[in-house]
């Protein structure tokens, strides 16, 4: 079928991988970070010029790497949102990152809905400072004149396609990126302009949710344009992820994702129901508490990285002697205790060594994980395989715990561009369907993704009487706290 391209506008870069129509092979590589000057004392801004989303892509995408490419796919950074006029104009910078400002504006909107339960069955998640919808209340409440002026609303992934296309009057999204904006619902394939008018003060006019395999346009030259979508959705893709499948994330919080083939309305609005970028749905449940555990940890045990807590972990046995962490550093989402904090049980006296608190740190995150895989399970979800992302994946004191914790197959990805990658599959997608060549309902199969394969076997047992010594703490401490 010839060579596709899939680029990743993540936060800070821009990353394009040209890879083999047919079986996915990257075949070369293209890097640039975002031209972005000044920001917060994270490093990153709350505001950001889309123009400088362009000029790291131009920079990437130099030396000719796009040379005898069919098709390009885009993949963003979700939940960015750009404000046009009604001359396709940006208003202001584009609003970016999960931006503390927004936190009051969210639990505005909350209550402006009639609730938690009214967002979950509305949308499938409830508003959080990061979301889009979010934004749109912060931008009415803080800068109303250009809430006034703002005429159309597009996500990142949305506005690089329509530049790439030459700015037409068509202007498209996918169920993927528009899943994660708080006004379009994955359980009815509809957006919900009601919800734009409430965060904003009016209505606005949304791109159109055009199909997995479709294509957004061509470029005069000829260069076909595919759908786009949302970094999680593109990553999923690019990692091959199917029924079955889930994904734990280890950021400083966590999250755990699956594949299903319906959406999931929750009414605790644990569960953040998303639409992936191949018609399925990507059902979600975060923690705020994963890798900052662990490294909460090595501050209090004096040690200088996750690599030497890892090591001390793993003279220590399953169990940690007893020691039980339940790791709510930051209050906790999953189960929805905000205010609380942590709590280290089991303290004897010969349980009290560096050793057994840096396992207990593990055991603690990955329990932690294991109960939001918990409410996916149950929920219907099917769960044989976790794939483990993210730098923490690496450690051997993960590695080894987490099979038996997860009670399923651990997959540990080697790291890639997969986002990229998915961007890329989606673009030989839209290609091969455009050509004849492929079905609009199954993507091209391609290699999937080299990993380490972790099978749980005799661990099994282990693994589990260590997690139910976790959930006995945790139900002694917060009592029908968790209900998944």
């Amino acid at each position: 079928m010839g060579i596709v391209a899939g680029l990743d506008s993540a936060p800070d870069f821009t990353r394009i991988v040209v890879c083999d129509a047919d079986t996915g092979a990257v075949l070369r590589q293209g890097y640039a970070p975002h031209p972005v000057e000044g920001g917060e004392s994270s490093g990153r801004p709350a505001d950001v010029d889309p123009q400088a989303w362009l000029l790291s892509l131009g920079e990437a995408a130099g030396g000719g790497l796009l040379e005898g490419v069919q098709a390009i796919g885009v993949s963003a950074q979700q939940n960015a949102i750009v404000p046009l006029d009604t001359q396709g104009n940006t208003v202001r910078p584009a609003l970016v990152g999960g931006d503390k400002r927004a936190q009051v504006a969210a639990a505005d909107l909350v209550d402006a809905l009639g609730g938690r339960e009214a967002w979950a069955q509305a949308v499938g998640c409830v508003p959080q400072a990061a979301q889009p919808v979010t934004k749109l209340r912060w931008l009415a409440r803080n800068e109303p004149d250009n809430a006034l002026r703002t005429a159309f609303l597009l996500q990142a992934h949305d506005w690089l396609v329509w530049q790439l296309l030459g700015r037409p009057v068509r202007r498209t999204t996918d169920r993927g990126g528009a899943s994660g904006t708080g006004y379009w619902s994955a359980a009815t394939g509809g957006y919900r302009p009601d919800l734009v008018e409430l965060a904003l003060g009016h209505q606005t006019m949304l791109p159109e949710v055009i199909g997995p395999a479709d294509a957004a346009g061509t470029t005069p030259e000829g260069l076909l344009i595919s759908a786009g979508t949302g970094e999680t959705m593109a990553a999923a893709f690019g990692l091959g992820l199917g029924l079955g499948d889930a994904v734990v994330s280890l950021g400083a919080s966590g999250s755990v994702m699956a594949v299903h083939p319906e959406a999931l309305i929750d009414q605790s609005g644990m569960i953040t129901s998303l639409a992936d970028a191949t018609g399925m749905h990507l059902p979600v449940v975060t923690t705020l508490n994963a890798v900052r555990t662990l490294r909460g940890t090595a501050e209090l045990l004096g040690l200088a990285d996750l690599e030497g807590l890892s090591d001390l972990a793993m003279k220590s046995t399953p169990g940690s002697h007893g020691l039980v962490l339940l790791p709510y550093l930051e209050g906790e989402r999953t189960p929805n205790l905000p205010h609380t904090a942590g709590t280290l049980a089991g303290l004897r006296r010969e349980s009290m060594r560096p050793e057994h608190l840096a396992r207990a740190a593990f055991e603690g995150m990955l329990c932690g994980l294991a109960d939001a895989l918990d409410v996916l399970r149950g929920r219907g979800v099917e769960v044989r395989r976790v794939f483990l992302l993210g730098a923490a994946a690496e450690l051997p004191a993960v590695q080894a715990a987490a099979p038996g914790l997860f009670g399923a197959q651990v997959v540990v990805p080697q790291p890639a561009d997969y986002a990229a990658i998915g961007a890329a599959r989606q673009a030989a997608w839209a290609l091969g369907v455009s050509q004849g060549t492929l079905d609009p309902r199954t993507p091209p199969a391609w290699q999937g993704a080299a990993a380490q394969v972790l099978e749980p076997g005799e661990e099994l047992a282990v693994g589990q009487a260590v997690r139910q010594q976790y959930v006995s703490v945790r139900e002694q401490t917060h009592p029908g706290a968790f209900r998944p």
